[in-house]
C-alpha cells in the first residue's frame, strides 16, 4: 500500500539489452532526476518475458504509479501490456537496436538523458493496437517486411544501407501470400502477393525508419501500409525515403486507417509484433483500444 503524499516508481531492466554498458550511468541519472525524500524508488530485473510481466503484474498490485522500462521495443511492448487499462504510467528508456516507441516520442536515444528527460515529462494517453488478443504498441507486420525488421534487427549498425542489405537478403527467402482484408466492416478484398503488410499504432518501424508517418498515437486509428510484389523494385530505390519521413509520398506504399480489420492469408505464418517474430493462424483480427496506456512523452 502506498504511504500518503508517497510516489512509487519502479525501473524494471531487461539486462539483455543492447545497451547494458551503461547501466551505471543511467542508474546515476535515474537516481539524480527521480530519487528524492517524496519518491520510494526501486530497481527490478526481467530475466525473460513471462518473469517480467509477472514482476509488473505484482507491481501494479502493490500500487506502483511509474514503471520506467529499461529496454527494446519487445520488452517495452511485453512489461507495457500488464499496465493497460490501469492507470500505471510507462517510461521508456530505450536500449534496444531499434527503438520504435522511443523515437517516435521524441525520447532522448541516450539512456542517461531519457531517464532526466522523462523526469519532467507529461503523460499522455495513448491507444493501442490488439492483434487476436496480443496487444502492440508500434507496429505488427505480416510479409517480406517482417522477415526485413528480423533481419535489421541483427545489424549492429544503423540507418539506411543495414536496412537495404537486410531487405534484399530476406528478398531471396521470403515466399510471398495472397492476403484477404476487409476494413471497418466493408467487403473483404484481395491483395495479391504483398510484399509489405504493416500495421501502424506509431509512426516508426524502428532505427529511424518511419513506415506510417502519419500514424498518431492519440487518434483513436491504425494504419494499414501496403505494397505489392510488383512494385518493390522501385520500393527499394526509394527507401531513404522511410528515413527522412516522407513515406507517405512514396507511389508504391499504399496507406489506409481503420479502426477493426479481419485479415484471412493462404497459410498460417509467423508475424512481428513490436519487433518480436511469433506464430500466428491463418485468420486473424485486428482493432485499436482507444487511451489504453499512459505515457510518459517529454
Amino acid at each position: 500500500m502506498n504511504t500518503a503524499g508517497q510516489k512509487h516508481v519502479l525501473v524494471m531492466v531487461n539486462p539483455k539489452s543492447g545497451l547494458w554498458w551503461s547501466f551505471d550511468m543511467m542508474r546515476r541519472a535515474i537516481d539524480e532526476a527521480w530519487d528524492n525524500p517524496e519518491t520510494d524508488l526501486c530497481y527490478q530485473f526481467c530475466q525473460n518475458a513471462e518473469d517480467g510481466v509477472n514482476k509488473a503484474v505484482r507491481a501494479v498490485a502493490r500500487g506502483v504509479e511509474t514503471v520506467l522500462v529499461v529496454g527494446g521495443d519487445g520488452t517495452i511492448s511485453t512489461i507495457g501490456r500488464a499496465l493497460l487499462d490501469t492507470g500505471v504510467c510507462l517510461g521508456a528508456v530505450p536500449a534496444g537496436s531499434g527503438n520504435g516507441f522511443a523515437r517516435h516520442f521524441g525520447i532522448p536515444l541516450s539512456p542517461d538523458k531519457a531517464v532526466r528527460a522523462l523526469a519532467t515529462a507529461r503523460v499522455q494517453r495513448i491507444d493501442v493496437g490488439m492483434i487476436d488478443e496480443t496487444p502492440f504498441f508500434v507496429t505488427c507486420s505480416m510479409a517480406w517486411d517482417a522477415a526485413i525488421v528480423k533481419s535489421f534487427a541483427k545489424s549492429p549498425v544503423r540507418g539506411i544501407v543495414p536496412y537495404v542489405l537486410a531487405g534484399v537478403h530476406e528478398l531471396f527467402e521470403y515466399e510471398p501470400q495472397d492476403i484477404w482484408v476487409a476494413l471497418d466492416g466493408r467487403p473483404e478484398r484481395r491483395l495479391p502477393s504483398p510484399m509489405v503488410f504493416t500495421i501502424a499504432n506509431l509512426s516508426q518501424y524502428g532505427g529511424g525508419a518511419r513506415i506510417a508517418p502519419r500514424a498518431r498515437a492519440d487518434d483513436g486509428c491504425l494504419e494499414l501500409v501496403v505494397a505489392l510484389r510488383q512494385d518493390v523494385p522501385k520500393l527499394i530505390a526509394r527507401v531513404h525515403r522511410l528515413f527522412d519521413g516522407s513515406a507517405d509520398t512514396i507511389p508504391e506504399l499504399i496507406s489506409e486507417r481503420f479502426k477493426s480489420m479481419t485479415i484471412r492469408r493462404e497459410r498460417a505464418a509467423p508475424i512481428q509484433i513490436d519487433g518480436e517474430l511469433v506464430d500466428a493462424g491463418r485468420d486473424l483480427r485486428v482493432r485499436v483500444v482507444p487511451a489504453a496506456l499512459n505515457v510518459l512523452v517529454p
